[in-house]
């Protein structure tokens, strides 16, 4: 449980660059932000399509990066990198020592998930880390550049879900995803066009 919630606490946001089908590896990008205003740099990292090595690849970025010790938190563009490379948020959290954010544009649609996971040989496995991150839970943003309030939703590890909520609020400055995550995903999209993966 965080004493207090620094507007300046240090958050990284990771996201997925663009891939195909054919691609047998996808970057991923992780941004620095200081809360929901400032941007403090960029790491990288390679994980497999479909493999299982996106929670590997980010503990040890986030690990040796020149920003860890500054970092507070870890937040994800959804729980799934890289088709389905399933984050082990637990795992994550274990290996880091620093909470996870999980952000979730749209309610996800369960049935259909675990339906596109039955191609997999391993499908139940990736099902339980799914299940493992814990319940999806719902939260409204607020905030200047929103007409009312938008839903979104999270998922977390190591970390109560008020606290959550505080730090979702405080960094979704700019429309109702963190700016973490949300700068993350404007960089995942610059490299795709131009063709970077």
């Amino acid at each position: 449980m965080f004493r207090s919630i620094k507007p300046e606490i240090r958050i990284i946001g990771w996201d997925d660059v663009h891939f195909t089908f054919k691609d047998r590896e996808t970057l991923i990008i992780g941004v620095v932000c200081r809360g929901g205003t400032q941007l403090d740099g960029v790491i990288a990292g390679k994980i497999t399509v479909d493999g299982n090595d996106s929670t590997g690849v980010i503990a040890e970025t986030v690990n040796k990066s020149k920003h860890g010790e500054q970092l507070r938190i870890i937040m994800l563009d959804g729980i799934t990198f890289g088709g389905f490379n399933i984050v082990d948020i637990n795992s994550l959290y274990k290996k880091t020592g620093m909470p996870v954010i999980v952000v979730i544009r749209d309610n996800p649609d369960m049935a259909a998930i675990r339906k596109s996971l039955s191609k997999f040989a391993d499908a139940d496995e990736r099902w339980n880390l799914i299940e493992k991150a814990g319940k999806i839970r719902k939260i409204e943003v607020k905030n200047k550049v929103l007409k009312g309030r938008r839903a979104i939703y999270y998922q977390h590890a190591g970390i109560e879900g008020h606290d959550c909520e505080k730090i979702i609020n405080l960094t979704a400055v700019n429309s109702a995803v963190p700016e973490p995550v949300r700068m993350a995903h404007i960089i995942c999209s610059g490299l795709k066009d131009a063709g970077i993966r």
